[in-house]
């Protein structure tokens, strides 16, 4: 059943890893980056609590509950992702990010619901943190994707004429495992139906979603908004990371900068010779961004084994991995060369193993079964709204506390992070933090 999140890995890696690098490469300045990564968090705020309402209302024989919003998004995503690096302006590739993440959403949010529909409180932990390693391995793979595309012989320096080959065959390869790991979780999982079917349509004809979605977030829990605002603090930490770890560390580690097009009509053998630098520079940090995704995938191999058979400290896990993740961070501004920057995402990769669990799973143990999809959609505005406050100027304002050095974004990501971590010390009840 957490099969299908192998493909919607592969649409945010890809996206997290390369759509920087597709901005750059149609002219966007560093400046203007998290600015054009907007999109990402407005969708998500807007559809994942309306996808949760609807399919918490939803049931079918012969569809089920979640999976037709699984096969809509999948096929939506796939479509974006195969035509994002055809973006001929950047106009257009910031209106394809915004197409290919609200159809992400629309098959992610119902994804976190369907593992708490379908398992006991006993077997929370262990199903997020599977779904957790099955994250990583897409990660890793998908972020890896364009270099091991280049070495299958298509071309990987871009010319002026826009993104380079490998990227454009690593993004339809990724459409396509999108497209195929959702329709192996549709064909293979069977969902339960409502208990009382006839109580469920009685409800559902009584309810609309204004009225819940208020009702929701004026009785949050206490436990739900200390996990908010430690989740404010991870994604403002990684969305920081996936728009601008690009260029921080082409210009930082590598010395080799995102050519400006002012020096293409000034001197074209220059930019083309920047721009190859800048493209094999940029096709080094993904490879190396996806080691996130591979400790973060042993993180969770390890969690499975010991959450099969024991309980787990969900807060005392979180905190740790998310302090380690910050120092991950904060080590990119003290290596003295690109060689380490594996140990770095080392690091970033167990609070990204944490932040795709931990927090799931101490949710679920507070949250009313029956409205399971609308408070997981809920819970994730924790998510896009340090997004939308980093876009909005927040990556841009803040890192200059750290300095003028293009590495300062990656700083000020290491802090926030360790904020994140520490924060789950006002974690008290302690029937959310073991499970």
């Amino acid at each position: 059943m957490s099969f299908g999140f192998m493909g919607i890995q592969f649409g945010f890696a890809l996206q997290g890893g390369y759509m920087s690098r597709i901005f750059q490469t149609l002219g966007a300045a560093p400046e203007d980056i998290p600015g054009l990564w907007i999109a990402a968090p407005l969708t998500g705020l807007i559809v994942q609590p309306i996808i949760g309402f609807l399919s918490d209302r939803t049931w079918s024989v012969r569809f089920g509950r979640r999976k037709p919003y699984f096969l809509i998004g999948a096929i939506l995503s796939s479509l974006a992702l195969f035509f994002v690096p055809y973006s001929p302006t950047l106009w257009v590739a910031a209106g394809f990010l915004w197409i290919l993440d609200a159809s992400i959403n629309i098959s992610m949010e119902p994804f976190r619901a369907l593992v708490a529909d379908k398992l006991p409180e006993s077997q929370r932990s262990y199903g997020f943190v599977l779904q957790t390693l099955i994250i990583g391995i897409g990660t890793w793979v998908a972020s890896n994707l364009p270099w091991m595309v280049s070495k299958l012989g298509f071309q990987e320096d871009a010319t002026a004429k826009g993104i380079p080959m490998n990227v454009k065959v690593a993004f339809g390869i990724g459409a396509l495992v999108f497209l195929l790991s959702i329709l192996y979780t549709i064909l293979t999982t069977k969902e339960y139906p409502p208990s009382d079917e006839a109580h469920f349509e009685a409800e559902k004809k009584n309810t609309n979603f204004i009225k819940d979605f208020w009702s929701s977030v004026t009785s949050m829990s206490s436990t739900m908004l200390k996990l908010g605002l430690i989740q404010f603090f991870s994604w403002f930490s990684f969305f920081t990371m996936w728009s601008m770890a690009t260029p921080a560390l082409t210009a930082h580690l590598f010395k080799a900068p995102s050519p400006s097009t002012a020096l293409l009509n000034s001197d074209p053998t220059a930019y083309e010779q920047m721009n190859k630098s800048f493209q094999v520079a940029a096709d080094s940090v993904g490879s190396n961004m996806g080691i996130y995704g591979l400790t973060s995938m042993l993180f969770a191999l390890a969690l499975t084994f010991y959450a099969a058979k024991f309980s787990v400290n969900r807060k005392w896990v979180h905190l740790i991995s998310l302090v380690a993740g910050g120092m991950g961070f904060i080590l990119m501004g003290l290596i003295p060369s690109p060689t380490y920057l594996w140990l770095c995402f080392a690091l970033i990769g167990f609070a990204w193993g944490s932040i795709l669990s931990m927090p799931y799973a101490m949710l679920s143990s507070t949250v009313d079964e029956n409205k399971m999809g609308l408070m997981m959609g809920l819970f994730n505005m924790f998510i896009v709204i340090p997004q939308i406050l980093a876009a909005l100027g927040g990556v841009n304002t803040l890192s200059k506390l750290f300095g003028s050095s293009p590495i300062a974004p990656m700083l000020l990501a290491g802090t926030s992070l360790v904020i994140a971590g520490l924060l789950n010390l006002i974690l008290t009840d302690k029937r959310i933090t073991r499970g």
